[in-house]
Parts: structure tokens; sequence; C-alpha cells
């Protein structure tokens, strides 16, 4: 049973490194493309109006809108199957498991929100933006991680992915409580009554994906209409899924499996791509040192140092919470650094809080730059303090002390 979950988190960890390289393309060749003459075409084509009818439902959204609203909820249900896996059986199963990631977590959203708030305290307009650098790109932060090849342990990965998870489970409730428009109660209704055919289905655990499916994407449609974030129908339908079915199978496991190529290779760079894209030309010094841009970026660069290394050193020193064998503190604040990447949450987040596309620019530099020194930082911090041979940790090679 070991094994197998092991040989699983491996091959998530692999997949889910890839996928972070292959975001990090798409976003440099939106930033490319947005300060070239093909700009006009590319914000053009996002501005795109598509229009979608069911029956007596109409979806008319721009295409922006359709890769923010309707792809991201792909990912979220994605989110929501590992969560769920990560609490069952996995990272998050047990305390001993939970305890630290979670300290570094708290710590590592907290205090960014905190930066931010203090740089836009007295700005009613843009104080709302202020869970923008509380967010990790998980993806984008293992791509980071896998450039340093072998030498970095599973451990350090799993504790990276743990604090991740975490985080996502904060960015979705922030989502749900502060960034929700007025409420349709009829299509909440809606929502609510398929999400109650999904628990059946559950509880009956069906080993055919098209229920499941089939609801997901009803729900999705009434919680649109009802004014709640539609991603958020993404991770709640994905608490249905049953571990394993009526056959035996391991439904959750096969769902994620399903879904995880065609998230890590094609939505997030697709959603990257659609986000990434903001005009630098003209951008001066005093541009980057505004309240939005400033506090996002410092939110990212030190918050992130300071709550995960932070909340996890007082967690260690009051005996809640033990540093994984071979991880001492230079790697825990390296991958503080890789944390600290905040992209595709940051963004997303940023698309809900602000309206003005000034504001939403704003919110692009302050995320692209800070998760850009930080990665950086991150990349050079820990191949200096890496071994060559990842196993060196276990054996006596390089064994940073815990206290």
């Amino acid at each position: 049973m070991i094994d197998r979950v092991s040989v699983a988190l491996k091959d998530f960890l692999k997949q889910e490194s890839a996928g972070g390289i292959v975001l990090i393309i798409a976003a440099a060749l939106a930033l490319v493309i947005a300060n070239s003459p093909l700009a006009p075409a590319y914000f053009g084509t996002l501005e795109t109006k598509l229009n979608v009818s069911f029956g007596a439902f109409e979806i008319n959204k721009a295409l922006l809108l359709w890769i923010n609203d309707g792809l991201m909820a792909i990912f979220f249900f994605l989110i929501g199957l590992e969560v769920k896996r990560e609490v069952i059986g996995g990272q998050l199963s047990s305390w001993d498991k939970a305890s630290l990631p979670l300290a570094a977590a708290i710590g590592g959203m907290a205090i960014p929100a905190l930066i931010y708030v203090g740089f836009n305290a007295n700005s009613p307009d843009t104080i709302g933006g202020w869970a923008i650098p509380a967010a990790t790109d998980i993806a984008f932060a293992l791509g980071i991680l896998s450039l340093l090849g072998p030498r970095v342990p599973v451990a350090m990965k799993a504790l990276l992915l743990a604090i991740a998870v975490i985080d996502d489970i904060g960015a979705i409730t922030v989502i749900a409580l502060f960034y929700t428009g007025e409420i349709k109660v009829d299509m909440l209704i809606g929502g609510g009554i398929a999400l109650a055919l999904l628990f059946a289905v559950g509880r009956m655990r069906i080993a055919s994906t098209i229920p499941y499916v089939l609801l997901t994407v009803i729900m999705w449609v009434f919680v649109l209409k009802s004014g709640v974030h539609a991603t958020l129908a993404g991770v709640t339908a994905a608490m249905m899924v049953p571990m394993v079915a009526r056959d035996g199978s391991r439904m959750l496991e096969k769902m994620e499996h399903g879904l995880h190529s065609w998230v890590a290779f094609l939505i997030i760079p697709i959603f990257g791509f659609a986000n990434a894209g903001v005009t630098l030309i003209g951008l001066s010094p005093a541009d980057l040192l505004q309240p939005v841009p400033l506090g996002i970026a410092l939110g990212l660069l030190i918050g992130k140092q300071v709550g995960i290394v932070g909340f996890a050193w007082i967690a260690v020193k009051a005996g809640i919470a033990k540093l994984p064998d071979g991880v001492g503190w230079r790697k825990i604040h390296g991958l503080s650094l890789l944390a600290a990447i905040g992209f595709t949450m940051s963004l997303f987040i940023g698309n809900l809080a602000f309206d003005d596309p000034a504001q939403i620019d704003a919110v692009k530099v302050g995320v692209l730059s800070g998760s850009l020194v930080a990665a950086i930082l991150g990349f050079l911090m820990l191949k200096a303090v890496l071994p060559e041979n990842a196993a060196a940790d276990m054996e006596g090679g390089e064994v940073e002390p815990a206290q």
C-alpha cells in the first residue's frame, strides 16, 4: 500500500512539474505577443463574445471569461479530487503529516495578505485585492523545482505539494466568502438539487463516470447563473466522487489520472496564455511602485518567506510539528520562495477582485514581477543548499539541523 502511494505521488509530481514548464512557456509567449504587433489580435480574440444556449438558459461571455469560468471549473474539480485524496490517504491524512504544512500554509496566506493591506489600507478601490498574494501556483513551483532534477528529495516535493493543497483550500474558501456577487436563490436551489443527486450517485458508488460528469455540468450552469463563482461547483462536485466504486475500481484515482494531463498540459497553459498578457511598453519604475503591484509583489516575495518559515519554525519549536527527515531550515526557506510563485491562482483571484482593466493590468505586473523574482531566488538558493545526490540527505551526506 505504501509503495503504491509512493509511486502514485512520484508520478503526480513528475507530471505536475512537466505541466509547470509548459505553463512557463505559455506565460512567456503571452507576454511576448502582448508587446508585439500581434497585440490587437491577441486582446481582440480574448474579448470575442461566445453565446451558448441550453433551452431557457443562455450564457453569453467573452472568450476570456469562458476560459476563467468554464475551463477553470475543470481545474478546480481536479483540485477537489486532489484535496479529498490528500485528506483521506495522503499528506494531510493525519496530524503528524499535516501539522507542518498546515502551519506553513496559514503563515504563507496570512502574512502576504497583511503586507498587501499595509500598502492599500487607505485605498477602498484596491483593498479588495488582499487575497491575491496569498496564493501559490503548485504547477509553476514544481516546474522550477524540477529543473534541479534528482537532487530534490521526494519529501521536499511532497511538503511543497501539501502546502499548496492547503493554500488552495484557503483560496477556495476566500473566493466563496469574499468574491461572490449577488445571489439568485432559484438558480442556487437548482445547483443544490444537482449537488444532492451527485451526493446520491457517490453514495451508491456508481462506477461509470457519466453521471458524475453530466450532473457536474448541470450544477456548473446553475451555479454560474446564481452569482456564486462557477469554479466552486467543480470543487464541490469533486467531493462527491467516491474513493472506491461499487465494482472495486479506484474511482477518484481514475478520474484524477484521467483529468490530470488535460489540466496540466492544456487547461492551465491556456489560462496562463490568456491571462499573462500585459502591455509593458511605456511601463516605468513608478508604475511598479504603485500600491497594487507593490503590495502583490512584496506580499508574494517577502510575505511567503516570513509566513511559511516563521509559522513553521513556531510550530516546530512548540512541538506541534516536526521537519521531514533530511529537510532542514535552509531547504524550507528555499521552498518558501518557490511557494511565492502565485501566478495561476493569484491572477484568477485578481480577475475576481477587480473589474477595471487598468487594475487588472496592475495585478498582472505585481504577480509576474513577484513570481519571477521568487522563482529565480528560490532556484538559486535550492541549487546552493541541495546536495548533488538527494540520497545524501538520508545517508548523512548533508543533514541540516532541525533545531
